[in-house]
């Protein structure tokens, strides 16, 4: 038991719990309920699922150590990846990212259950995914934590997600107090909403209000283990901004900045959302370097880009229930941790994605889908209307709520035969996440459609004129010239699909490699 792990504890009957991961081995059976906390990548437990991870390794028991796996969202690639390569998932919920996790999806060796992230931690509660167990609860939860407070209480590290939640639910828990990082003390805003039909209104009116707890009450009775933990954070390095990126973030602010000038928007826009990757970041970036002042975001993660925008002047405040940043951006923040701490707080994915604070801040939402046809259904999860990518995550908490619903895509990615391969824009979407009655705004590099008013006719003249890649604009206005001349004559027309040929693009990638049509 170290010092710095004595400090970090201090509640002392904690300390009599203290164990190796290697101790708590035995504990674990085939066909556990399992959760982890944990929210993109950040703050999840590390040393019991490694030294679980070795133990199937070395006594050949891939295949026979199975759990059902439970996280807020998704965990470290560099444990969860091998995992599922070992076969130790069965079932896994709501949100992943990593090849081999989406392989063994894929292939039928994990069973996925995907979700809006506002409701998993509910619904969790309520027992719906623990509806085949004779006792409606979690078998064990394994929790990071950076700190335990005098009074009992947990300190989460760099995410809040679902642990909460997790933990309430979990007959069993195992504490890993994580001694590499700095404790976050003082970081989050804790509220454990009470069940239906008696919960109270989440009453948050503005980004910074602190309404809950600074850390997770810990039922004692439960703990069976406290493992000291010594790693940091297992994230990859940021995705950089490009030109295409850099194009759709331009588009972006100059409609904020028309928004602003019609007085539709404040000069400081509403709070901010925004998805994970290089088009999230150069919308951030480009916020960074842009006139508006004095803004706020209540977003799910923050990424590199973040601190740029802090360091700009132009952000006041945020708040989300991850920091997830490169082991670059992880040095920078924690090096002016004290500057940035003042500016930031961490809630729980129930309260960081409640669709009603959305709608009530009047938040703008930016995500990036797989595709979106032309009357402006998007999918965000299934390639080819069947492949999994990630899961939903929170994309549609935001867009079904916020003051204004954006989604930015390049109008076409690249196939292996074809640079232009695979139109972001299509005929009708392979799997649809989000509805037309979702989406008001949609931008690629080519322009920007502000679909708001629009009947779908009216949305895929422009949807097509302004967004789709050029190579595509013709076939696609074919497609829709030809649906709406049957279907109008058949007293069909309101949105009109040609059903022989809605799908035809996607079938030709899938023989050919690309989605341009020789002919319809």
């Amino acid at each position: 038991m170290s010092a710095l792990l004595k400090s970090r504890v201090r509640d002392p009957k904690f300390l009599k719990k203290v164990v190796t991961a290697e101790d708590m081995i035995p504990f674990f059976k085939n066909g556990m309920y399992m959760g982890w906390s944990g929210f993109t990548a950040v703050g999840a437990p590390k040393a019991v699922p490694m030294a679980l991870q070795k133990h199937v390794e070395e006594n050949d028991l891939a295949g026979k150590l199975r759990f059902e796996l439970f996280v807020g969202a998704s965990s470290p690639n560099k444990i969860e990846d091998r995992w599922a390569e070992l076969n130790m998932i069965t079932r896994r919920s709501p949100h992943q990212v990593g090849k081999s996790i989406s392989k063994a999806i894929n292939d039928g060796r994990m069973l996925f259950f995907d979700k809006h992230l506002s409701m998993w931690p509910q619904d969790l509660m309520y027992g719906f995914y623990t509806l085949n167990k004779e006792k409606p609860s979690l078998d064990v939860a394994i929790v990071e934590a950076t700190a335990i407070t005098e009074d009992g209480g947990l300190v989460p590290g760099a995410s809040v997600g679902a642990t909460p939640e997790l933990m309430a639910m979990a007959d069993n828990i195992i504490i890993e107090v994580n001694t590499k990082l700095p404790s976050f003390e003082g970081l989050h805003d804790i509220m454990v909403p009470e069940m239906p039909p008696f919960r109270k209104p989440f009453m948050v009116e503005t980004v910074d209000q602190k309404n809950g707890s600074p850390s997770i009450p810990i039922d004692f009775s439960k703990v069976i283990g406290v493992v000291e933990s010594d790693y940091e954070e297992m994230t990859g390095p940021n995705t950089p901004a490009d030109e295409m990126s850099a194009a759709i973030a331009s588009h972006l602010i100059e409609f904020f900045e028309h928004e602003v000038k019609m007085g539709r928007m404040p000069e400081n826009l509403h709070p901010l959302q925004s998805g994970i990757g290089n088009i999230a970041n150069a919308v951030v970036e480009g916020l960074a370097g842009a006139s508006f002042k004095n803004l706020n975001v209540w977003t799910e993660v923050l990424q590199d880009s973040f601190l740029d925008f802090f360091d700009s002047g132009n952000l006041d405040f945020a708040t989300a229930t991850s920091i997830r940043l490169s082991p670059e951006g992880f040095k920078r923040f924690f090096a002016n941790y004290d500057e940035y701490k003042h500016k930031l707080l961490l809630r729980s994915q129930q309260i960081s994605n409640s669709p009603e604070i959305i709608r009530r801040l009047g938040c703008i939402a930016m995500n990036t889908p797989v595709e979106v046809d032309i009357y402006a259904h998007a999918n965000s999860t299934n390639v080819m209307g069947s492949r999994m990518l990630n899961g939903l995550g929170g994309s549609a908490d935001f867009l079904r709520n916020s003051k204004l619903s954006v989604m930015h895509t390049p109008s076409s990615r690249p196939t292996k035969t074809d640079p232009y391969g695979l139109s972001c824009i299509v005929p009708f979407a392979s799997h649809i996440d989000q509805t037309e009655h979702d989406l008001d705004v949609l931008v690629t590099e080519q322009g920007l459609a502000d679909l708001r008013g629009l009947s779908p006719r009216e949305r895929a003249r422009k949807i097509i004129s302004k967004c789709a890649h050029p190579v595509y604009q013709p076939l696609l206005t074919e497609y829709l010239d030809m649906a709406e001349s049957e279907l109008l004559r058949k007293g069909s027309g309101h949105e009109p699909h040609n059903l022989k040929n809605a799908f035809k693009m996607h079938i030709n990638f899938q023989e050919k490699g690309t989605m341009r049509l020789d002919s319809w």
